[in-house]
Order: structure tokens, then C-alpha cells, then sequence
């Protein structure tokens, strides 16, 4: 009985295996550049709002520092102490008393398009502004080029 599954099996198999032809590749091909040409602008389109989303967790990251460095001292740095506060030791005034060895951040991170943020304490809108000037490096702006406060992203 075995022997008759395996002369069956044999049977239903053809003796040479045939690839794919031209005509198959060509409608493959042809059914993934649609596919491509579909899906790349949806894609291509979010990586601008994909950097102010990064922009806006960095700021929440950077504001979360700055609390941290708050609580040890007592107050935030000054404009001219700057966020480096928050990687080294600052000097000058106001001294930080209380001041975590280990710092606050590594490092400064540059905003997505490859800024500083900027950093004014005391603020306009709160203990101090911390904002991106966004795509265009320029204050104001729409869209992606639109400024990003940390205040914003908060709310």
C-alpha cells in the first residue's frame, strides 16, 4: 500500500520543474510599481511630521531635565548657563548648589533639522521658553516650518 502512495505521488510530479516566465516577472514588476507608486507619497509626505513629533518629544524630554535640575537647586539656569546646565556644571549665577554629578542629559540634542533649541530663562510663557524654530530655522512659520514650544506640546 505504501508502495502504491509513492508511485502516485511520483505520478502527479512533473519530471522537470519550469520557472517562472518573462510574462509572470513582467506582471510582478508591474503590480509592485503601483504599489510603490500608491504607498511612497503617503509615506514620503509623513517624514516632515514625523520630525515635529521627534522635535516635540525631545522638548518633553529637555523640559523633564530642567524640572530634575529645578528640584536639586532650587531654580532653573539662566539664559547664559543655557541647557548645557543640564550635561556640566555650570558656572556663574545662579550657582547651582545642589547640582546631580551625574547631570541631567548626556547631551544637548540638536532639534531634527539639526538646531540648538533654544532656551530664554525667565520665559514669556512659563519659568522659561524652550522651543524649536522648527524646518525653516526662522521664528514663525507654518507647518513643518511653524516654531515648537515646549508649553505646545504640554498642553
Amino acid at each position: 500500500m505504501t508502495s502504491e502512495i509513492m508511485t502516485s505521488m511520483k505520478l502527479n510530479t512533473p519530471k522537470h520543474s519550469r520557472g517562472f516566465t518573462l510574462i509572470e516577472i513582467m506582471v510582478v514588476m508591474v503590480i509592485l510599481g503601483l504599489l510603490v507608486a500608491i504607498v511612497a507619497p503617503n509615506i514620503m509626505g509623513r517624514s516632515d511630521q514625523a520630525k515635529v513629533t521627534v522635535a516635540e518629544t525631545q522638548l518633553s524630554n529637555i523640559a523633564n531635565a530642567l524640572d530634575l535640575y529645578r528640584l536639586d537647586n532650587s531654580h532653573y539656569p539662566s539664559t547664559q548657563q543655557g541647557l548645557e546646565a543640564l550635561v556640566s556644571k555650570p558656572t556663574g549665577s545662579p550657582e547651582p548648589n545642589n547640582w546631580n554629578p551625574d547631570g541631567y542629559l548626556k547631551s544637548v540634542p540638536e532639534d531634527p533639522w539639526g538646531a540648538q533649541y533654544q532656551y530664554v530663562s525667565p520665559g514669556t510663557e512659563g519659568p522659561y521658553d524652550l522651543y524649536s524654530y522648527g524646518s525653516d530655522g526662522q521664528p514663525g512659520g507654518e507647518g513643518d516650518a511653524a516654531d515648537i514650544s515646549v508649553w505646545d506640546t504640554q498642553g
